[in-house]
């Protein structure tokens, strides 16, 4: 009896993602990674699947919810898939304390999360972090900053925010209006839902959390004081001046933004937002969030400082800072807009080495092995058919040159080169074909 026909799909919120796809996702990869190490951080690799105890505990109820259970018949270990690079890293950090510190690293991987997926969110995404720890120094997390902003403009972005604010400043804010401590971690929810709810929805999350309404009405004032970082700073200072933590935060705030002037960071691609909080509870200082306003995508990168979350796992605790992109965001903000550069193609192959029979297959991959031994990636057609055939193939595919191969060339000496946007094929001798390829990707 034959096995039952089963419908070929994937699980809702992941996807295949096919070599065209690939190709581009590799480019920005390969620009995140560059601007990564030429600020001096190193790459590391850890599992897709940690123990529980290790995951849970750190990220917030609402977010804990997401975590993907993993196991096995018979398993006798309770480990989930990773929801982020951050507590792993830490993780790490607990296990090697031999490290040296500062200890910076990048890692490019995927992790997962139970979300409901919608445009640019999936429930399998790949993140690109880059951390340091060991210093409490504003330093770090200029730099930082000034990594986004890098990676940012060299992947083609123009128009994008770097919202820059403080958990210490908005603990202070939630302080001086009146909102008592065991409160602050809703006031952080419902704050981080402003974008999305409204000042209107905040209000309403505030009130359902039984925070009286003049103390709403002092914390939403202060939530909307705008305008360029120094304004912004300075009006806050005026009115949290008496708070402690508040001062802390905002002369942190004040000295990462000295710092990001000397980097030379533009103004007007970063500013404080005291509205910004960011959902994970680990952070303890610094945090920041880029978004871009077309098309409505939500953040294209975060990140900040977790002073205390190596804490959870050893006795020694480090201080720690760090960013992450979201890689899917970014790329779909470029597809959209026609950001990728034109030498970003189809396909990674720049010749097709065409078979014209049989009994010259083998020339064929003589010309292959000195097409590839130059450096030029080269395709072998595997069968021999008509060429029109093979010519489908290669525009189909987005190759940009074919190297034909005759009886007649071969005993000449020679190949006939086409160029597949032009239609124009050149006979050369073979000891200049690669010569002549390179010329033409030149042009």
């Amino acid at each position: 009896m034959a096995a039952p026909f089963i419908k070929p799909r994937v699980p809702r919120g992941m996807r295949d993602i096919l070599p065209e796809q690939m190709i581009r996702r590799q480019h920005v990869i390969d620009v995140v990674r560059d601007v990564f190490e030429e600020f001096g951080f190193e790459p590391l690799q850890t599992p897709a699947l940690e123990l529980s105890e290790v995951l849970t505990g750190k990220y917030g109820p609402d977010a804990e919810k997401l975590i993907y259970q993993a196991g096995h018949v018979g398993g006798k270990e309770d480990i989930s898939l990773r929801y982020d690079l951050s507590v792993p890293l830490c993780r790490v950090i607990a296990m090697y304390p031999q490290l040296p510190k500062p200890f910076k690293r990048y890692q490019i991987d995927p992790v997962w999360r139970a979300e409901r997926p919608q445009k640019g969110r999936y429930r399998q995404f790949f993140q690109c972090d880059a951390d340091t720890v060991g210093t409490e120094s504003m330093l770090a997390d200029a730099e930082n900053v000034n990594l986004i902003y890098q990676v940012l403009t060299r992947l083609g972005f123009k128009q994008f925010e770097i919202n820059i604010n403080d958990r210490k400043l908005i603990t202070g804010i939630g302080q001086f209006a009146g909102v008592p401590d065991e409160q602050l971690g809703g006031l952080y929810r419902s704050i981080d839902k402003l974008d999305k709810i409204g000042l209107s929805g905040v209000r309403g999350e505030l009130m359902e959390n039984q925070i009286p309404e003049p103390v709403i009405e002092k914390l939403l004032a202060l939530l909307q004081i705008e305008g360029d970082t120094m304004t912004v700073l300075d009006a806050l200072s005026e009115q949290l001046g008496d708070s402690e933590v508040a001062r802390e935060g905002i002369a942190e705030l004040e000295e990462l933004s000295s710092y990001l002037t000397t980097l030379g960071v533009p103004g007007e691609f970063y500013r404080v937002n005291v509205s910004m909080v960011r959902g994970l509870e680990y952070y303890t200082g610094p945090i920041y969030e880029t978004v871009v306003e077309k098309p409505k995508i939500g953040s294209i990168t975060g990140g900040g400082r977790y002073d205390e979350l190596i804490g959870s796992f050893s006795k020694q605790g480090y201080p720690a800072t760090g960013t992450s992109f979201g890689i899917e965001r970014i790329i779909d903000v470029m597809e959209e807009f026609d950001m990728f550069p034109s030498t970003v193609g189809k396909t990674v192959t720049q010749v097709l080495v065409t078979v014209f029979d049989a009994e010259l297959a083998q020339e064929s991959l003589k010309v292959a092995m000195l097409l590839r031994d130059s450096g030029i990636r080269t395709e072998v057609y595997c069968r021999p058919t008509r060429i029109s055939t093979q010519m489908k193939y290669a525009d189909s595919k987005g190759i940009p040159y074919a190297v034909i191969l005759g009886s007649d060339e071969v005993e000449a000496g020679t190949v006939a080169v086409r160029d597949l946007a032009s239609r124009e094929q050149q006979v050369v001798p073979r000891e200049k074909l690669v010569e002549h390829i390179q010329e033409l990707a030149r042009t």
